[in-house]
């Protein structure tokens, strides 16, 4: 790997782990920070909502104006406002602080994935080595220290409010009610109630929030010192910098013209879905209503290690197995989970399990992040932008359906709903992957062709000089 684009894929990585460790830790807590009235809820629903609108229309255009670089530093600015939200929270200054980071969000992760794949592609070009194999390693690399804020994030958050007062544990809960078999309606019933969460002091609220809004201040820093601006004009779409602005506001939609975009998007809300069904869902019916809501931490803290591993171990094993082998693990292992989850009983004695489930579906997201990020650059080389933006858009989608139906459907219901989605999504991938087979063999048998018509050419032409 070159040094030069390591130093710049690490200074990248970093960033986003410092950004990701404060908004991260913020958004496990958010609906026990600010429980008032759904606060915290509502907040991550105005997140996810303007990150789509974002997401659709303002990428193509803020990256093409002020270059991958200063997108990054003014999207994290952006985040950084939430954590300021959060000293103070009520209506307007959450909500209103939540909009602008969605607002952000858009051009901030296409921004990313465009750097990451240029790089890689231009690496791949000087090196003589498939741009496959180098973008892989590229997003590996982000994925394996970005991943690891799930750990950094949630640990802050629980050593900073292990000083408020403990909850109270209903020694005579049931767990008949908890797993597959919870339900809205079911655990609202005062027999499933499992704690009472105190409130939390403001000196302690003003501890994490200075916490959370330092790692912001200096993934902004880190970024706009360090990293190094990347050349876009030299890229096959140059031709559309000259654009107009409506077409290029329209861009992202109408990325969604190709065949292949359309394909992907199911196993892209799949990835939202995974993680939606497991930060909101698995935590709260499984763990919580079993353990405690003390133990969310630490599960999210193992699915955030293990994810971190997986995703630097597939970008790099990928060279050798190739991606569909992976989707196909991928596949797999989500299903095992979902299976599992249908059938299993959760039981306090059966402590190491409410732990393996997430070291397991962390594979399978991995994966899913890893790969589809890096089959999304190759693919829609010429528009990156847009198809990254998509990209988002329909990740979101994932997460705000799950956020959504959460409060309304039992979890044996979403499980059945996120096995549904996988199963669509892998279906379709597999027909993608047969589009670009079809398409590199014309293409080889064209060149084929054309490198016989010019062999035959030569030998007529130099029959022709040794005759005369």
């Amino acid at each position: 790997m070159d040094l030069k684009h390591l130093k710049n894929i690490i200074i990248l990585s970093s960033g986003f782990l410092l950004l990701s460790t404060a908004y991260g830790g913020l958004q496990t807590i958010q609906s026990s920070l600010n429980p008032e009235k759904g606060l915290g809820v509502a907040s991550l629903s105005v997140v996810y909502g303007c990150l789509i609108i974002s997401s659709l229309f303002l990428p193509p255009i803020v990256i093409k104006k002020i270059g991958c670089k200063w997108t990054l530093v003014i999207s994290m600015c952006c985040y950084v406002s939430y954590s300021v939200g959060n000293f103070k929270p009520n209506w307007y200054s959450l909500l209103i602080t939540s909009a602008i980071l969605g607002i952000g969000g858009g051009p901030l992760w296409a921004s990313k994935c465009t750097y990451l794949t240029v790089s890689g592609i231009r690496h791949a070009e000087k090196t003589g080595k498939d741009k496959m194999d180098v973008v892989n390693q590229y997003f590996g690399v982000f994925f394996l220290i970005y991943q690891t804020s799930g750990i950094w994030g949630n640990l802050i958050s629980s050593l900073v409010l292990q000083q408020s007062p403990s909850k109270v544990i209903d020694e005579n809960a049931t767990y008949l009610h908890c797993g597959a078999n919870n339900c809205p309606i079911l655990s609202a019933g005062p027999s499933n109630s499992t704690s009472s969460s105190p409130g939390i002091a403001d000196n302690i609220r003003y501890t994490l929030m200075g916490i959370y809004t330092g790692c912001g201040v200096l993934a902004v820093l880190l970024i706009a010192i360090l990293l190094e601006q990347i050349d876009l004009k030299d890229q096959k779409n140059e031709g559309e910098a000259n654009d107009s602005t409506c077409k290029t506001l329209l861009g992202t939609i109408r990325q969604l013209k190709d065949i292949r975009q359309c394909l992907l998007i199911p196993l892209t809300m799949f990835s939202g879905f995974q993680q939606g069904f497991l930060s909101s869902d698995y935590t709260k019916a499984y763990v919580s209503c079993t353990l405690g809501i003390h133990f969310v931490g630490y599960v999210m803290i193992c699915f955030g290690a293990t994810n971190a591993i997986g995703s630097m171990l597939f970008g790099k094993l990928s060279q050798y197995t190739g991606r569909i082998a992976l989707f196909m693990l991928a596949a797999a292992t989500s299903a095992s989970c979902i299976t599992a989850l249908l059938l299993w009983r959760p039981n306090p004695n059966q402590f190491a399990v409410f732990f393996i489930f997430p070291a397991l579906w962390s594979i399978s997201d991995a994966i899913c992040q890893t790969l589809l990020g890096a089959l999304y650059g190759v693919l829609f080389d010429d528009h990156k932008e847009a198809a990254f933006a998509n990209y988002r858009v329909w990740e979101s989608l994932g997460f705000v359906i799950a956020f959504a139906y959460s409060n309304l459907l039992c979890v044996s219901v979403k499980l059945y709903i996120v096995l549904s989605v996988m199963l669509l999504g892998m279906i379709l991938y597999l027909v993608v992957e047969c589009l670009e087979y079809k398409k590199r063999s014309k293409d080889d048998q064209n060149t084929s062709e054309m490198t016989n018509e010019n062999t035959s050419i030569e030998l007529t032409e130099q029959t022709q000089k040794n005759a005369q």
